[in-house]
């Protein structure tokens, strides 16, 4: 049987946030130096925090809950809503085993734990996994070259 671990990422881990840079931009194409800035700022700020789960010790999975996105540089009337559940990675091989709803699940009970009584999303792949999370669609916005829905939960 496999053991899967959850862990908050600490701030200074540079191996994992070499590994999650690496993740996106494969994935997304973000500049490893940016995520690499961002899980700096976001590891050492308590309000937020970046998630990873481990199988059998071997990362396979992250997302983190952010105040900031980049949804909100093109629709800034979003910025009222101030955590974000972001950035959800599955490796390729590991994918359809339910590790991004476990990542979600877990987010949603740390955000609870702080006191967070609401987080957004917004995604243009995931949203029937989300809708069966229980997330409800806010709205949809054209985001660059993608029709993305914003999505949000009550806690």
């Amino acid at each position: 049987m496999s053991v899967i671990h959850f862990s908050i990422v600490q701030p200074g881990d540079a191996e994992t946030f070499q590994r999650i840079a690496g993740w996106y931009l494969d994935e997304w194409k973000i500049p490893t130096v940016r995520t690499i800035e961002r899980l700096q700022t976001i590891t050492a700020d308590p309000t937020q925090f970046q998630l990873m789960i481990t199988l059998d010790g071997v990362p396979v999975a992250t997302a983190g809950l952010y105040h900031h996105v980049g949804l909100l540089d093109y629709a800034p009337h979003l910025k009222k809503h101030p955590f974000w559940l972001a950035l959800v990675y599955t490796i390729p091989a590991q994918r359809k085993k339910g590790y991004g709803a476990m990542l979600c699940t877990r987010i949603q009970e740390y955000a609870i734990e702080r006191g967070v009584d609401a987080i957004y999303l917004f995604t243009d792949t995931a949203e029937s996994l989300y809708k069966r999370l229980g997330w409800n669609e806010t709205e949809r916005i054209r985001y660059g070259e993608r029709n993305v829905v914003v999505m949000s939960k009550q806690l």
